[in-house]
Formats: C-alpha cells, sequence, structure tokens
C-alpha cells in the first residue's frame, strides 16, 4: 500500500484555522477602537461561521498554489475515464479505488451532480492502493478506457459490487473488453502518473476530489461537493 505524505495537506488546512483564529482574535482586539468590543464580540457569536468561512478561504488560497503546476494533468483524463460535460465549465477530478467503501457511498453523489450540472465534467483518476483486487479492478478499468468502455466497466462493476475475480469478469463482459489485467506501459504510466499527483496534494487516502481550488479528501457528501462546485463555477 502506497504510503502518502500527508504533511502539505495537513499544514493547508492547519494554516487555514490558524490563520481565521487569528483573523478573528484581531478583531476583537481591534474592536474597541474600530468596531466596538460588544459588537465584534456579538456578530462572532451571532455567526461563528465567519471564522469557519475564513479559515476555508485560506485553505483553498494554499492549495491554490499547489494545484497551478499541476491542473492541466489532474484535469487531463486517461482516454475515456471522463463522464459528464465535453467542454466543461467546471471540472471535478476523483482519485478513487473501487475497493474503497467510502468511494463506494461517494458514488450516487458525483452521479447525482453529473445529472443536475449540464457544465460539470469528472475526471476519474485509478488508485487503487487496498490490495490486490483494487490493482486488477484499475487495470481492467484502464483497458476499458483505453477502448472507450469507461462508463460501462465502471458502472457495472459498481453495480456488481465489491471487485473480486468474478465481479471483475461480469463488468469487463459488460465493456465488452478482457476480464485478466493486462501489462500496458501506458498504464502503469497512469497510475504512476496518478500516485504523484496524489502525493502532491498531501492524500491520505480515497476518496480525494479537486474542484477548483478545493481539495477534499474524505466522503464529504453531496452538498460539500455541490458547494465547491458551485464555487469553482464562481471562481
Amino acid at each position: 500500500m502506497l504510503e502518502i505524505n500527508r504533511a502539505p495537506w495537513t499544514a493547508a488546512i492547519a494554516g487555514g484555522i490558524i490563520g481565521a483564529v487569528l483573523t478573528a482574535g484581531a478583531m476583537l482586539l481591534a474592536g474597541p477602537s474600530l468596531f466596538g468590543e460588544r459588537m465584534v464580540r456579538q456578530a462572532l457569536i451571532a455567526h461563528p461561521e465567519m471564522v469557519l468561512d475564513a479559515s476555508e478561504a485560506l485553505r483553498d488560497r494554499q492549495f491554490a498554489t499547489t494545484l497551478a503546476p499541476i491542473r492541466a494533468s489532474l484535469e487531463s483524463p486517461f482516454y475515456s475515464s471522463w463522464k459528464g460535460a465535453a467542454k466543461p465549465e467546471v471540472t471535478l477530478t476523483y482519485f478513487f479505488d473501487y475497493a474503497c467503501g467510502y468511494c463506494r457511498q461517494s458514488n450516487p453523489d458525483i452521479e447525482k451532480l453529473i445529472a443536475e450540472n449540464k457544465g460539470l465534467r469528472v475526471i476519474y483518476r485509478e488508485l487503487p492502493i487496498l490490495g490486490p483486487d483494487s490493482v486488477a479492478a484499475a487495470r481492467v478499468s484502464l483497458a476499458a478506457s483505453k477502448a472507450g468502455k469507461f462508463a460501462q466497466y465502471h458502472d457495472a462493476l459498481y453495480a456488481a459490487g465489491r471487485p473480486g475475480p468474478d465481479t471483475i469478469a461480469l463488468a469487463a463482459r459488460a465493456a465488452g473488453v478482457a476480464p485478466q489485467p493486462v501489462d500496458d506501459p501506458a498504464q502503469e504510466a497512469e497510475l504512476r502518473t496518478n500516485m504523484g499527483l496524489a502525493s502532491q496534494l498531501g492524500a491520505t487516502g480515497t476518496p480525494l476530489f479537486v474542484i477548483g481550488d478545493r481539495v477534499i479528501n474524505s466522503a464529504a457528501g453531496y452538498d460539500a461537493l455541490k458547494a465547491a462546485v458551485e464555487a469553482a463555477r464562481k471562481g
């Protein structure tokens, strides 16, 4: 299993939260002369989400520096490993593992977002870190992608259940590709690229979403993903 460095991701979030708290503290210190202490305290008590909003904004700003040099790679799909808009307004890059329960939990949220957002494109990046079945499923998925059949295989494998020899064979049959992984330098290069990109983002596992300047390394749910898509569209 890949051991991914989590330092950049942790530092980004910690920096955002600390920055937000310092900002709130500065408001309180400056309050008596600029705003009035009572006014500032009342504002923070009435709207505690101000601190969270500030921390998220700072976190996104820090991630933007990391994302800028790798965005083209993040948003360039491997053959047909994408769904949604051919000419997107917003791109969501999704690192996933077919054996990951949290990815399975996130799959309906992604499908719902695609159905509701005609300008959204989802790039699927294989990150098989949960064992041999993960790797086998990913390699057959990449073969299906190369054949222009990614969506058929992807949907069939999720419908079949956890990846294993039988479910992979069933999904491969639905997509019209060989059920056994083949040696393909392009596949190996793609998997190495995905591991490298995930590492640069400080990933600790799957799922990992990149939407605009926002990086979400959890099964955050439909509402959080939708908010990130809307923020990216506005930004």
